[in-house]
């Protein structure tokens, strides 16, 4: 399962209209700006998480995202199966981390040809690409499985398992307007359903 490090907090839940891939392709090929606000909304902890495995700066890392919400925009026509969303925004950033880290060692190794410049790079970025295309899918199933639970188990979760520093369950159940004492039955119960959730994706 993914790392808390690299995770982050459930979203607000959206319309289910708006977290349907394949609706969200559709309406992005058609013009409508509020789906493609709602696909990088999605996707964009999946984005800018691909680069930080990669060891980037945050600044480089908002300059690849950056980047990746740019091909995205071009190249989204091109994909054959809606389904394939995320592993597509996975490749599209893991491609646009290689070509930045190229163009970071030509700045830094001015004067060396372009094949040697080239050979660096994929032997630096190879060995890992495979593992952080890995860990970003299981990670986005993760933030999918959390983004299908009901409301409040979501809002929970976040509480219990995100937010730093630790809140007593006493604030938690005055926010969600729980008795203290039923905190640790609805938290069993939402993990229970998030298992379940992960079960049927395959973890």
């Amino acid at each position: 399962m993914a790392t808390e490090t690299t995770l982050a907090p459930a979203e607000s839940p959206q319309p289910k209209s708006l977290r349907d891939d394949a609706e969200l392709v559709r309406e992005c090929l058609r013009g409508n700006q509020d789906a493609w606000s709602a696909v990088i909304e999605k996707y964009k902890n999946l984005i800018y998480s691909v680069p930080v495995k990669y060891g980037f700066s945050p600044d480089d890392a908002t300059d690849i995202f950056q980047a990746v919400c740019l091909e995205m925009l071009s190249e989204l026509p091109k994909l054959r199966k809606p389904k394939a969303l995320p592993k597509w925004i996975i490749q599209v950033t893991v491609h646009k981390c290689f070509h930045h880290k190229r163009q970071l060692l030509r700045v830094s190794t001015a004067g060396s040809s372009e094949d040697m410049t080239e050979n660096v790079v994929e032997r630096s970025t190879s060995p890992v690409a495979e593992m952080i295309l890995r860990e970003a899918e299981e990670e986005q199933s993760f933030r999918n499985a959390i983004a299908s639970l009901a409301p409040r188990c979501q809002r929970l979760i976040h509480m219990l398992f995100f937010e730093e520093p630790a809140r007593p369950y006493q604030e938690i159940a005055a926010e969600l307007g729980l008795a203290p004492g039923s905190i640790g039955f609805i938290r069993q119960r939402c993990l229970d359903k998030l298992r379940t959730k992960l079960e049927q994706a395959g973890f």
